[in-house]
């Protein structure tokens, strides 16, 4: 028999020729898509490529990060195989003539990692039938653990928006955390552990968000993603503390996210305030 090219048999390999070929299509978004065996960080790689200049679609795969990055610079490493860590290069900034589309305006980029928390959690539910809700503004929760984060950052004038999916990843693999606890799909009964089928939904229903969004200028409403955002986010309705970036925090019930994709918090005075950026953490 021969020698296995990998060593855990419960963890293949994507093919990257495989993804390409179903992926990659005359007309389609996606331009490129590589898969490494181990990187930095894909949205490291992605961002790279897109101050070199290359076109909205790339895609880069990675097998295993060593310095993945989250939010405020967070850093985690990956085991090999066990979930999905991928970045993708977009560029809602440039207008597109040929498919008829607007430049979206710098206020709407903020839609992005929402738009991404919304095409996750979709594929999640379709392909592995684990339920999952999203929590404002970057996080995948799968009962009242993190599955997922996303972090989408800007590149010049391109957007790079990085997702990093727990997918295999067993109890004793998950990163020690001070919020909310990690989980995976494996320890929440996913109906599969294919990553392949995973990833060509998320990056399908990327695809389709992104262009709807892109026909309707940015306008989240118009798109239909503000309505799938509000009914997907575990965070309306609870009571939450919010981090601000300044230092500061907010306590309050998150009322709604508005068309701006703002976090509309009521404090216990009535006052409404809307957040557009900070941790949040769910009280109850």
């Amino acid at each position: 028999m021969a020698a296995s090219g990998y060593t855990d048999l419960d963890r293949p390999p994507l093919s990257e020729r495989a993804l390409s070929r179903a992926l990659v299509q005359p007309g389609a978004l996606w331009t490129r898509l590589e898969v490494r065996p181990e990187t930095g960080s894909t949205n490291a790689d992605v961002a790279g490529a897109a101050r070199d200049g290359a076109p909205e679609g790339l895609v880069i795969v990675a097998e295993q990060q060593v310095t993945g990055r989250g939010r405020r610079d967070r850093q985690w490493v990956s085991p090999a195989r066990a979930g999905l860590y991928q970045s993708v290069l977009l560029r809602p900034g440039a207008a597109d003539p040929e498919r008829g589309w607007p430049a979206v305006e710098p206020k709407a980029l903020s839609w992005l990692p929402l738009l991404a928390g919304v095409a996750l959690a979709e594929a999640v539910s379709r392909v592995a039938g684990v339920q999952a809700a999203l929590k404002w503004p970057n996080d995948l929760l799968v009962g009242d653990r993190k599955c997922a984060g996303i972090l989408a950052e800007m590149a010049g004038d391109a957007v790079v928006v990085g997702i990093g999916l727990n997918v295999s990843t067993r109890a004793d693999e998950l990163p020690a955390t001070t919020g909310v606890p990690a989980t995976s799909l494996g320890l929440a009964g996913a109906e599969t552990l294919d990553r392949d089928p995973l990833l060509r939904a998320l990056l399908r229903g990327l695809e389709r968000w992104y262009l709807g969004w892109r026909e309707a200028g940015g306008d989240a409403e118009m798109c239909g993603l503000l309505g799938a955002y509000q009914r997907g986010c575990a965070t309306i309705g609870r009571q939450v503390r919010v981090l601000l970036p300044g230092g500061g925090e907010l306590l309050g019930e998150a009322v709604t996210v508005d068309r701006d994709g703002r976090l509309v918090i009521r404090s216990v005075d009535g006052a409404e305030h809307r957040v557009s950026a900070g941790d949040v953490l769910h009280v109850r």
